[in-house]
């Protein structure tokens, strides 16, 4: 099996520190070697994932899709967002039988989970951006002069309380696919979401301190 690479991340400064793709490119090599895959190609992008007018500002991924389709093979990411957080580009790409491999998806990913796991990645991508967009002005309104390092103290505040409601909002969609695991160890409780193919809050594997830790912000919840 042959693949051409995608790799993609979001702003200049991390393109030119290599913040991210160094970490995209050990997975991609790793589940190629592991999957006996040929990397016959790589393209790397620095753009945002929103929107689904990726083929107009990509041109990174419009050529890697050009690249596969002409040599007959795959598109592959370390990760579905990658490719795109908007769902409606990644369910064009899977209508219009543009074959992709998401790493952390496997080969054999079920269309229908790829769509869920697309569509929690766009509203992912919304309510960060909202947040943060409410905590600015929340910061305005008391007197903050925003942009100034002096402000770190309460940036970082915020940057942790952004964290604490994303993982809540993350634990609370996932209530109905726990509800029949109580009564599992945190190991088989894990196990089982690993075998589910459904990723932690941040697109890793399942432990049992990241299984002890879903159980516990939906305690209050089952």
């Amino acid at each position: 099996m042959k693949a051409v690479a995608y790799y993609r991340v979001s702003t200049q400064k991390q393109g030119q520190s290599g913040l991210g793709l160094e970490g995209q490119q050990a997975r991609v090599q790793e589940f190629c070697a592991r999957e006996q895959i040929e990397i016959i190609d790589e393209y790397t992008e620095i753009e945002t994932g929103k929107g689904c007018d990726a083929m107009e500002t990509r041109p990174k991924l419009k050529a890697a899709l050009k690249s596969a389709k002409k040599n007959g093979c795959y598109i592959i990411v370390a990760k579905l967002d990658r490719l795109s957080r908007d769902v409606h580009f990644i369910s064009g790409l899977m209508n219009n039988r543009v074959p992709f491999i998401s790493v952390e998806h496997g080969i054999n990913a079920d269309p229908f989970m790829l769509h869920i796991y697309a569509a929690l990645g766009e509203q992912e991508r919304r309510m960060i951006s909202q947040r943060t967009t409410v905590a600015l002005k929340a910061a305005k309104a008391r007197g903050v002069p925003l942009g100034n390092k002096t402000n770190l103290k309460d940036a970082q505040a915020m940057g942790r309380q952004a964290n604490i409601d994303n993982a809540d909002q993350f634990a609370q969609k996932l209530i109905t696919i726990i509800q029949p695991l109580l009564g599992l160890s945190f190991n088989k409780m894990a196990a089982e979401l690993n075998r589910l193919k459904i990723p932690t809050a941040r697109g890793g594997a399942w432990h049992e301190s990241t299984a002890k830790n879903l159980y516990y912000r939906l305690e209050g919840y089952l």
